[in-house]
């Protein structure tokens, strides 16, 4: 019994124990797992912090990027701007409503007064804020107005079509750019709301909760704008499609009739060049080569004129028209040139001057003689030469001057080698005194001035009887002419001969000095030349010289 109650009691202390073991042990094992919960609670708190701060840069980020679209973001400020001072503007209006139907007391009054300047500023500031058409925008999804397409109807068109084609094309891109920036803000747009959505959904802030609000009320504006903005990038990419191919279209067509006008002015240049050819091969003469050459090129530049101008010109009469108001606004205002042509179709048709004519103009005073080298439309171009004149008068040769053609109608010309006339006469004049044998004198100077003017005695002849075909002719004698005058200083002998017109003064030169050498070898001419004599006697008589002597 004593045995039996032993082991009950051991027993009983053993289940205390292990009750008391068991207690303990749940006891630790709850404290760990609150441990852990605590643990676990703010391990959760530091990722949702970390994940804050991580969504506050982010979003910092995309403020950033959203700073960057200013376009988009002033006008929607814009806009919002204009809806709030058009509310401010309707309080007014109530308030103005509502004061005027009050006892109008000097209070009332200045309070109306200051509220009818404020309405007056808002208005103004409505104005000024608000866009075209009512959505917000508007001005940036409206796509640029295209301009009428150029008319390609010559060449020179082609350069303003491309130009147009270029500037249209460019406005395209900058719209597209608009379109692109539109996106890219949307996006952004959406990335800020989901964050203040996290922001909200992690803190409980009502503020983030109005910021994803206000985010998505302009995400809805922009949303907008964008759908508009897609559908009439669409359609205005059409019709730069269509005018483009118009364009390139017409530009085509008139680069081949450019290539086929080319062609045809290569062939005429071809065919005028052979006639050149031609003409310096079997014309010999320098004057006529020079006249038919004149002609073909004036002939080829015609022709090509022509050729542009009736391919370029579709209505002729239409042209007509034109030339016909404007002719005498021109006739005025080019008055010179018209009066230059019309000078040079004289020159030309009435054969007056020649290419190597020599010939004498004067002008303003001034006398000009030289060689033709070139009858223009507008001009003659002389080469001027060394002659009595620019000895004596002008002291200047050798200039190239150029004579307005219409001087032909106002001017003195004289050709010196009109037709087939290539010589002039010329002549040298020799004092003698009174006392010598004037007689004998004149044969001198007739037999030397015969001696050396034979050959062109000869060939004058000649040229008068081709002229007599064109003109009448009374006078053709040809032989050299003696004259003598009565001077205060003596006898003056003048022998007059035909000479070279392109060289009076070299011939004039040597019948001048041979007619010297010869009076001074005679005995019984003496050449006279002005003197005077000084008496320095004391005797007041005065005596009168004897014959041949000058006082």
């Amino acid at each position: 019994m004593k045995r039996l109650l032993s082991f009950f009691l051991l027993f009983f202390s053993l289940s205390l124990f292990a009750q008391e073991s068991n207690a303990t042990q749940d006891q630790n094992a709850s404290t760990m797992l609150k441990v852990q919960e605590e643990q676990k609670a703010l391990k959760q708190k530091k990722r949702e912090r970390d994940k804050i701060v991580s969504l506050e840069l982010e979003l910092d980020a995309l403020e950033q990027e959203l700073e960057q679209e200013k376009i988009w973001t002033k006008s929607y400020s814009s806009y919002l701007t204009s809806l709030e001072v058009e509310q401010s503007l309707k309080q007014i209006e109530k308030q103005i409503r509502h004061l005027k139907r009050k006892r109008q007391t000097r209070k009332v009054k200045e309070e109306l007064e200051s509220l009818s300047a404020k309405k007056k500023i808002l208005t103004t500031q409505l104005g000024e804020l608000k866009q075209k058409g009512s959505a917000p925008f508007s001005e940036l999804i409206t796509p640029p107005k295209i301009d009428n397409a150029p008319t390609v109807s010559n060449p020179m068109d082609i350069f303003a079509a491309l130009s147009f084609l270029k500037t249209i094309k460019q406005e395209f891109e900058s719209y597209v750019q608009r379109k692109e920036e539109l996106a890219k803000l949307i996006q952004i747009l959406k990335k800020e709301i989901k964050i203040y959505t996290e922001l909200y959904e992690l803190t409980q802030k009502k503020a983030f909760k109005k910021k994803a609000l206000e985010r998505q009320k302009e995400l809805d504006k922009f949303q907008a704008a964008y759908d508009i903005l897609l559908v009439t990038a669409d359609v205005y990419k059409k019709r730069l499609d269509v005018i483009e191919l118009n364009l390139n279209k017409a530009i085509k067509a008139q680069m081949l009739k450019l290539g086929n006008i080319g062609i045809i002015v290569l062939v005429v240049f071809f065919v005028f060049f052979i006639l050149k050819l031609f003409a310096k091969k079997y014309i010999t003469d320098n004057e006529r080569f020079y006249m038919a050459n004149k002609f073909i090129t004036f002939a080829n530049f015609t022709i090509i004129v022509l050729i542009i101008f009736f391919n370029y010109i579709e209505n002729a009469s239409y042209l007509v028209t034109i030339l016909g108001f404007a002719s005498a606004g021109i006739a005025i205002a080019m008055k010179d040139w018209f009066m230059s042509i019309l000078g040079w179709l004289v020159i030309v048709f009435g054969g007056s001057i020649h290419v190597g004519d020599r010939i004498r103009v004067d002008m303003d005073g001034m006398k000009y003689i030289g060689d033709v080298l070139d009858i223009s439309l507008l001009r003659i171009t002389i080469l001027e030469d060394i002659t009595l004149t620019s000895i004596s008068h002008n002291r200047r040769a050798g200039r190239i001057v150029f004579i307005p053609n219409n001087y032909i109608f106002t001017r003195m010309i004289a050709n010196y080698t009109h037709y087939s006339l290539k010589t002039v006469w010329d002549g040298v004049n020799i004092a003698i005194t009174f006392d010598s044998n004037h007689k004998k004198a004149m044969h001198i100077a007739k037999e030397i001035a015969k001696k050396y003017s034979k050959g062109y005695t000869d060939i004058t002849r000649k040229q008068l009887n081709k002229l007599r075909h064109h003109y009448s002719l009374k006078n053709t004698n040809v032989e050299p002419r003696i004259y003598s005058f009565i001077k205060d200083y003596g006898i003056d002998i003048e022998a007059w001969y035909l000479t070279n017109a392109y060289a009076t003064l070299t011939l004039r030169s040597v019948i001048s000095m041979e007619i010297v050498d010869a009076f001074k070898a005679e005995e019984d001419i003496t050449i006279a030349y002005p003197t005077q004599r000084i008496n320095l006697s004391k005797d007041n008589t005065k005596t009168m010289p004897s014959d041949g002597e000058l006082v």
